[in-house]
């Protein structure tokens, strides 16, 4: 028997011994039962690797929140500089005697 393969009914859960093995994990080549593994990514791994697997996804999502967050920054300059342009323009279509002083003085 030690030059045959053993078939994967013959093998035992690594985290529960008695219980037949399911799967075989690609990540750690490890025999878990069907508790023990799920599918992942298109994956049937286990629980241990999905957790190894896990900070690669947040760096990822960390890379992502910091575009995200300056996108935000310069669309908030984009549109305080908008604010302040149109603010500008409508101060210039003002009339003269408004800055002279001398509309009030007209209207009284």
């Amino acid at each position: 028997m030690s030059g045959q393969p053993v078939q994967l009914t013959q093998r035992r859960c690594f985290i529960h011994q008695r219980r037949e093995a399911a799967a075989r994990c690609p990540e750690c080549n490890r025999y878990f039962c069907r508790e023990c593994v799920t599918e992942h990514d298109e994956r049937v791994l286990c629980a241990g690797c999905i957790k190894r697997l896990q900070p690669r996804r947040r760096f990822d999502r960390r890379r992502l929140g910091s575009l995200v967050r300056g996108f935000q920054l310069t669309s908030g300059i984009v549109v305080l500089w908008l604010v302040f342009y149109y603010l500008g323009q409508l101060l210039l279509t003002l009339p003269s005697a408004f800055h002279e002083g001398t509309l009030w003085r007209d209207l009284w």
